[in-house]
């Protein structure tokens, strides 16, 4: 077979069932034994992933009005009601063929700088924890933000639905609501918000949310069975025009010294990441873990990492201290990849 293995194919397959996604479960199903469409999205740009490539790409072409009978089986255009989609991968197929010349460019050429707001709701539990720990004001500062909606996390709502009632947390008339299940034995961390000194985003493709394009490309990339999530990335959006996220353009391993160097030395000073680094090399991962080891024998710094892999079972969400040219590592909790469900173990 061409292209990606089967392996790759399936994992993803998993994923959509996992994730309850049928639409993409039927057309994925229909790619991974279709070469020529694997060969398709193998020409997406190299450390990105072809399946959300090519599903993006054809999700926004619809988005911005082709025509084609493909639509019918999209729920979010179509107000929720929707063809069944155990038929759509031929028509996925034709859509494709129709029109292969406008998405030959968008696999090659675009990125999956998702953001996915749900997540905000591990922000706020992060960073009340950090502040716990080390003390405020916070200076965040933020590696692969994509259009910054998540630099912005305290503006929201998180509601935790846990076994003794719902926990509300952030401003209570946030235009913003973020639901999610606290699961286990203990809540997160509750009460105010910690004082944000600065925030900053260090962005290889930052996403302008002035530009249309740019805006209909973001919405793309969300799967089309997830209408809380559309809802919320639309809300984000709206709550960003007037919170105006600070990203600074370019490679963020060359960036992050100048800007860390740049923050007060006696105050908490955290780098934070969310589904980004497990996109980079080993070698670039390595690369920032040995950066913060080598500024923190002048300053001490923080680290709040939540990462997974395709089809996680969860992802840890991990605190880590850099001091006097050392590393310790805290697991806080297991989260959900999309903001569901938060497991507090700290």
């Amino acid at each position: 077979m061409s292209g990606q293995s089967f392996d790759y194919w399936q994992l993803f397959i998993e994923e959509t069932k996992r994730m309850k996604a049928p639409l993409y479960t039927h057309i994925v199903e229909g790619v991974a034994y279709d070469d020529d469409l694997k060969a398709l999205a193998t020409t997406a740009r190299r450390g990105q992933p072809p399946a959300n490539i090519l599903l993006a790409a054809v999700h926004y072409l619809l988005l911005r009005g082709a025509e084609h009978g493909l639509r019918t089986y999209y729920p979010n255009l179509n107000d929720g009601d929707h063809r069944d989609p155990a038929d759509v991968f031929p028509v996925f197929k034709n859509f494709v063929g129709t029109h292969r010349d406008a998405l030959e460019p968008l696999i090659a050429g675009r990125v999956t700088n998702t953001n996915e707001v749900g997540r905000s709701a591990f922000l706020h539990a992060g960073f009340r924890a950090l502040a716990a720990d080390a003390g405020a004001p916070l200076h965040l500062v933020e590696i692969g933000p994509s259009a910054g909606l998540n630099q912005a996390w305290d503006k929201y709502t998180v509601r935790y639905a846990a076994n003794d009632g719902v926990h509300t947390i952030g401003p209570h008339d946030g235009a913003l609501v973020i639901d999610a299940e606290a699961r286990g034995e203990k809540l997160p961390p509750l009460g105010p918000s910690p004082t944000i000194a600065s925030r900053v985003g260090l962005e290889l493709n930052p996403v302008d949310l002035s530009d249309a394009d740019q805006r209909d490309w973001l919405r793309a990339l969300v799967w089309p069975d997830a209408l809380k999530r559309f809802a919320q990335l639309e809300r984000a959006i709206e709550i960003a025009a007037r919170f105006r996220p600070n990203i600074v353009a370019g490679d963020a391993l060359e960036n992050l010294p100048d800007v860390l160097g740049g923050l007060p030395a006696n105050e908490t000073v955290c780098v934070y990441h969310t589904f980004v680094t497990y996109q980079f090399t080993q070698a670039g991962r390595q690369a920032l873990d040995d950066m913060l080891v080598g500024m923190s024998v002048r300053r001490p710094l923080w680290r709040l990492s939540i990462e997974g892999t395709l089809a996680p079972v969860d992802a840890p969400m991990l605190l880590y201290s850099y001091k006097d040219g050392l590393r310790e590592k805290r697991h806080l909790a297991g989260c959900s990849p999309h903001g569901s469900w938060i497991e507090w173990l700290a």
